[in-house]
Formats: structure tokens, sequence, C-alpha cells
């Protein structure tokens, strides 16, 4: 039946159509035209048939005028019907990409709920697998060459997916984060499809002049008869965060395990949210020591956490969980609040050394926070020093370059940790101001065993006697490493030679004792 007919009005327009037919059929069996033409002949000194030639003429122009507002009507409908169409496809399709939404796949789900199994397309009764493909490095491509460049970069992605899979059955679910719906495709079939995706994805993509490169990772999972589509790009898209986590370009077919160990983490963050609302997560702190002197110069503090189970949690992993859920900023403020305090116990003439993650130096009131925390607690600016990993300098430098001059301003000490293992850390040295410079405990660890390794430590010692910068060598345990380090003129040392990390109350004892020792000698 024609879409008019099923309106409201085309209803109307035939039920009235029968009925002028029905009454024109009754009025010749009744023979009520030789009624009306008496009728006409008696009344006609009164005007019967002018009248009647009204009604007449009356009756044609509505019909004629029915007709022209149905064609209206159609026209308006048509138009609607369009407009519909047109506002269903953009709210089923990515405006930049053009793919399906996740809106469209969620319609895909509703209409699997709704239909049975057996009434799908053949299509759907062979193997059906949901690959989910999310990019690597790509927040670091559209900072090199701009949001235009990095939509052009998504434009192009979705180009070369589709040239692998059918375009009907790609989507783009938000940001960099694609799903592909593939059928009849064998396991091995399904491991060759997920090496082409990331061959595809990974080849340079030229843009305004720039070769940029993305990685990917893949996850998939075949669909089970039954089941709705969610449970199965949920299940790909565990597999792609756990290629993910493994390094760039990979791919993984989902695994039971996998549950596991997102329930699990789903566990230690509900866990962790607790500890920081109940300040459960302690500061400890490793000594820092003078090597020409041997005097305790300062305190390095580090997170330590045990549940209420009695587990201690490793800090990579907590504080981890904090800096992907946002969490980290007020672990941050309270460990920081928590070591001003308990730095007050010691004499003035030693600092306090806090750890800045590389997440934290996208925060632009990062300065604010730690100069507000230093204020309430009563701790001078000189005796906090700051460490800063040389990765955490590489995502933003102009801003990281903003906060390290505004805490120099205020007296706050820079230390570049980890030196030597991250992203060129001469070229930090020339582009930032520090204080000190803290030898990866890699470095210190063989350099006595390694040729290559000790030329490395000499060469970063002198790099730190050159440019007026002190230089602490982290990772000391054993006698034989210190006496070389002070033979070579290295500044500061810190290891489990000289201490372990302790809570405050140890770390007293330890001043007490240290001072005894340096009295006696």
């Amino acid at each position: 039946m024609p879409a008019f007919f099923r309106s409201r009005a085309g209803r109307q327009w035939l039920s009235l159509m029968v009925l002028g037919a029905a009454l024109w059929v009754v009025g010749a069996l009744l023979q009520f035209g030789d009624h009306l033409a008496a009728f006409v002949q008696q009344f006609d000194a009164y005007g019967a048939d002018k009248l009647v030639l009204a009604l007449a003429v009356a009756g044609t122009m509505s019909f004629i005028y029915s007709v022209l507002r149905i064609t209206d009507l159609r026209k308006e409908m048509v138009l609607r019907a369009r407009a519909e169409a047109k506002a269903d496809w953009t709210a089923t399709h990515d405006h930049l990409t053009k793919l399906p939404n996740r809106y469209a796949f969620e319609r895909a789900v509703l209409a699997q709920r709704r239909a049975k199994v057996d009434e799908y397309s053949e299509e759907w009764e062979r193997n059906v697998t949901i690959f989910g493909i999310d990019l690597d490095g790509f927040k670091k491509v559209n900072d090199l060459i701009g949001h235009n460049g990095g939509d052009a970069l998504l434009v192009e992605v979705s180009k070369r997916i589709c040239a692998i899979g059918s375009a009907d059955s790609v989507y783009r679910f938000g940001g960099d984060e694609f799903i592909i719906i593939a059928t009849g495709l064998s396991s091995q079939h399904e491991e060759r499809l997920s090496r082409l995706l990331i061959q595809a994805v990974t080849r340079p993509i030229h843009i305004d002049g720039f070769a940029v490169e993305v990685g990917a990772s893949v996850g998939y999972d075949r669909w089970r008869q039954g089941e709705a589509l969610e449970d199965t790009a949920h299940r790909a898209d565990l597999a792609m965060y756990e290629a993910k986590s493994r390094g760039p370009n990979n791919y993984l077919a989902f695994e039971a395990s996998m549950h596991d160990k997102v329930a699990a983490r789903a566990s230690l963050e509900a866990k962790l949210r607790l500890a920081i609302k109940n300040k459960a997560i302690r500061p400890f702190y490793q000594p820092l020591i003078d090597l020409k002197t041997g005097d305790v110069c300062g305190f390095e503090a580090l997170a330590r956490w045990t549940d209420d189970d009695g587990i201690s949690i490793p800090p990579p992993v907590f504080i981890g969980i904090a800096e992907e859920t946002g969490l980290i900023t007020a672990l941050f403020e309270d460990l920081l609040a928590h070591a001003c305090r308990d730095a007050l116990l010691w004499d003035d003439r030693i600092t306090l050394s806090f750890n800045v993650s590389p997440v934290q130096m996208e925060d632009r009131l990062l300065t604010s926070r730690i100069f507000k925390t230093l204020t309430i607690n009563g701790l001078p600016t000189n005796r906090l020093e700051i460490e800063i990993t040389e990765n955490a300098l590489i995502q933003d430098p102009a801003s990281a370059a903003a906060i390290l001059d505004d805490l120099h301003e205020a007296g706050v000490q820079i230390a570049l940790d980890d030196f030597g293992t991250g992203y060129s850390s001469l070229a930090q040295l020339a582009r930032y101001r520090f204080d000190k410079i803290k030898i990866d405990k890699s470095f210190i660890a063989t350099y006595r065993d390694d040729e290559r390794q000790e030329k490395i430590v000499l060469a970063m010692l002198g790099l730190g006697r050159s440019l007026n910068i002190k230089t602490t060598a982290e990772g000391i345990e054993e006698p034989r490493q210190l006496n070389n380090l002070i033979q070579l003129g290295c500044d500061i040392g810190q290891g489990y030679l000289f201490g372990r990390p302790m809570p405050i109350e140890e770390t007293l004892a330890f001043l007490a004792d240290r001072n005894r020792t340096l009295a006696a000698s």
C-alpha cells in the first residue's frame, strides 16, 4: 500500500471516496436524478435550478481543492520522509569518517534482540567475528599536526580499514576506536585479518607535508548463537586493551582470563578510591646521602599502600590506576600534604624530594596546587625538591617549561629523574633548568662490569659538573659501588646500602643513629 494511504489524511480521503461512491450508487438505484429534476421544475420560479447549479459548482471546486491539497500533502510527506531519512543517517553515522557510529551499532543490537536467530540471513548463520581496533600514539600525532591533521588521519585510517572489510560492517565508536563485524572467518583467517588491519593502519600517512605513523591494537572474539552482539563487542574490547597493554601493534583473541583480570582491576580501583578517601596510602621516605660529608641531605617520599587484607600493593600498579582514572591529583595532594607535615620534624637543612607523574604535567593548575599545599602545611619552598622524569616533559614542552619556571622562581628545586632512560636527555638539559640529575639505578648496577656503561656514567657525572648541576646516583647497594662513585665525584647517593624506604617514625630514629655514627667517627 502506498505511504499516502497509510497516513491519516490518506485514510480519510479514501473513506470519503468510498462513501461518495456508495451514495452515488444508492442515488442511482432510488432514481434520485428524476426526483431532483421534478423538484427543480416544481420550484423553478423560486430559483431552484440556480441553487442546484451552485451546489454542483461548489462540489466541483471542493473536489478540485481536495485534489490539490492531496497533491501538496503527498509532496510534504515525501519531503518529510527525506528529512527523516537524512536525520536518521546523521544520527547513525560519524560526521567525519561517514562510518556508522555507536548508535547504529546499538540499533543493530536492538534489532538482533527483537529478531529470532533463525530469522537471520544466511550471513548470520555463518561464523561472525567482532574486531575492536584502537590506534596507538594518536594523541602525539594529533599534537604534532593539529586537530585538522588528526581528522585527516582518521579519515585515511577509516578508508584503509574499509578497504579490508565491508564498509557496512565497520563502525567508528568515537575518538580513535573502531569496530568491525566480519563473517565466515576461520581462526586462521581471524589472525590474518588482524595482521592486515595492523599493517594497513601503521603504514605512513602523508598529511600537510608530514609523514606520520600511528600504531594499532586489535582484539577480537567470535559471536555465539543466542547472545547479544554487545556482549561479543565487549569481549573484543577486553582483548584489544590486553593487546595494547603488551605494547603497540599487537593483536589478541579473547580469553576467559581477561575477564578475571578486568574484574580484579575493577575491584582494585574501588579499593583505591576508598583508600584515597580514607587517606590509607602513606608516604615512606628513603634517605639521600651527601657523599662528600656523609650527612643526610634529604628524603625521597615514596607512596606505600597496604590494603585491608594486609596485602602490599606495588606503587606502579596503584599509581598507574590513579593516572588512568583521574585519581592521581587527589592522591598527589594528600601525599604531598602528609609529607610536608612529616618534613617539619626533620632539621631545616633536610629537603623533601617528591615525584610528579607525567600525567600531572598536563595539569595547568599543578604549580598552584603545590604552592597551596606548602602554604597550608608550613613547609618553605626551598625545602621541597620536585622530581620529574624525562618522559613527562615531551607531552607538552611549552606547558612543562612554564611549570618548571614557576617552581624555580618560587625557590622549589627541580631534579631530572631516571636520567638516561627517557627521550632526548641532552635536549632536556639544554631546554629546561634543573638543579639535580638522578642517574638511573640501571646504570649503577652494572657500570663496573660493563665498560660501555662505565663510560656512560663517567660522561653523566662530567656533564653534571660542567653544567654546575648536582648528580645523584640511585640504586647503590654495595660498598664497592659507593667507593667508586665517591672517587668519581658523585654528589649524592641513594639506595638500600644507606636505607630502605621507611615510615616517618623510623626516619627520626635513622637520623639520630646517623648523627651518632658520624660524631663517633
